[in-house]
């Protein structure tokens, strides 16, 4: 029996692709998965839980709304009846790509709220009600160690402040025996780069890439599960990648 089963899993923006994969995943682990959606529709993740024998919670959450994040992980434990073992933290985007002569202070604040802000209100309205011994696990970015590409100059610093705070909170948590990690994916073959990325330029850094190919959500969600499970139960405070040997820390 996997030691997820009957653990409430949350997952901050599971409605689709790494998100949507890794409320999957940890439903087939026998975890009972709590999901947040905004821009996309989750009814083939429902589904999909709902095929391996789980009956998944999931509410629309605007990730931007500090006071709506908070009460999502309130309503999540309360749904429940039981407190939160697992919290992953998926949500992020880009925006739109700016160079720095091309940004104010609009753009920067709105990056930083996105992928930085919104973790902590979330995180911060977990903890009281997760049990001691529970993992964190947050979506950063292959951006946060190189700066990202053209134009995410602010996309990179917010996944950076978020590997930053990864390291902070698993040295906070210790105590509690929560560990707190992050994954850093590379070129993942999901809507962020159908939206931002060029085809021309997928396939060159696949071809730069030593494995050939682009990832896939799945292969990031197989991580996010290990780091989350009782598998990884001395590893906190790091943030691992998964590029296909782009980028080496």
């Amino acid at each position: 029996m996997s030691d997820l089963q009957n653990k409430l899993a949350v997952v901050f923006g599971g409605g689709r692709d790494i998100g949507g994969a890794v409320a999957v995943e940890l439903a087939r682990r026998g975890a009972q998965v709590a999901l947040s959606y905004y821009g996309s529709d989750p009814a083939d993740v429902l589904a999909t839980i709902e095929t391996v024998g789980q009956k998944p919670l999931s509410r629309k959450v605007d990730a931007m709304d500090m006071s709506a994040v908070r009460e999502f992980a309130v309503w999540a434990a309360k749904e429940a009846a039981k407190p939160i073992g697992v919290l992953v933290n998926v949500v992020g985007g880009l925006v739109a790509r700016k160079r720095m002569e091309e940004m104010d202070d609009e753009f920067w604040d709105q990056v930083m709220t996105l992928n930085t802000k919104s973790i902590f209100a979330m995180t911060q309205a977990t903890l009281p009600n997760m049990e001691d011994g529970g993992a964190i696990v947050n979506v950063a970015s292959q951006a946060g160690r190189d700066g990202g590409g053209p134009g995410g100059i602010a996309y990179g610093a917010s996944k950076g402040a978020l590997m930053s705070m990864t390291r902070g909170l698993a040295k906070e948590l210790g105590p509690r025996r929560i560990r707190v990690n992050a994954v850093c994916p590379g070129m993942i073959a999901t809507k962020f780069h159908d939206d931002f990325t060029k085809p021309e330029v997928r396939q060159r850094v696949a071809g730069m890439t030593p494995l050939g190919r682009e990832g896939n959500a799945a292969e990031v969600s197989q991580l996010v599960v290990y780091l989350a499970s009782k598998a990884a139960s001395f590893v906190n405070g790091t943030n691992v990648d998964i590029n296909g040997g782009m980028l080496f820390s």
